[in-house]
């Protein structure tokens, strides 16, 4: 691990504070428990390899869920290109924590609307509420200024309210955060 640029005691404490929230923000980005695993596995990899040139000074959960989102873009984007070119994105075939989820009468309609979100909305919606990060810190993840953040939060919570889902949002967690941890 050294080798890397972390110590392999630092680089485990990472793994061990951060994953499982990695993993849950990759998993609502892609809908696949695969996917979701290769970026989480991806980030730590990179994480590691980026560490030396890390600044301690910063949170590095806003570090570490950037290239989480970034991964996912990323996944999602080849996966459109594979589906458009007529071959099919591999999928799991454990049914994922997404599966049990949705099973759950009272969170389906409302992962439905999540879904149907667009991806810069639906990335808001997961740090924000899934997440449960402050606002300033869900816009320096996606690198966007922090009005834009509100307003696309702002438009999301409109189109999900508009779907007349009658669960209202509150921090610091979807409905869905319970049973996916």
């Amino acid at each position: 691990m050294e080798t890397l640029g972390i110590s392999e005691e630092t680089a485990r404490e990472l793994f061990q504070d951060h994953a499982s929230y990695v993993y849950g923000i990759a998993l609502m980005l892609t809908r696949s428990a695969s996917a979701a695993d290769d970026i989480t596995q991806e980030t730590f990899l990179r994480a590691y390899q980026k560490y030396a040139i890390y600044d301690p000074t910063r949170p590095v959960r806003p570090w570490l869920y950037r290239m989480t989102v970034n991964m996912s873009r990323s996944m999602l984007r080849r996966q459109r290109w594979l589906t458009f070119f007529g071959q099919t994105p591999e999928q799991g075939s454990v049914p994922s924590i997404e599966e049990a989820v949705l099973q759950l009468e009272t969170n389906r309609e409302l992962w439905e609307l999540v879904e149907s979100l667009t991806p810069k909305r639906k990335e808001v919606i997961v740090l924000f509420y899934y997440a449960g990060l402050p606002l300033p810190e869900v816009a320096e993840i996606l690198g966007i200024r922090l009005g834009t953040c509100k307003s696309r939060l702002h438009a999301a919570l409109e189109q999900l309210r508009s779907g007349h889902h009658p669960a209202a949002f509150q921090r610091p967690s979807l409905a869905a955060k319970e049973v996916i941890e």
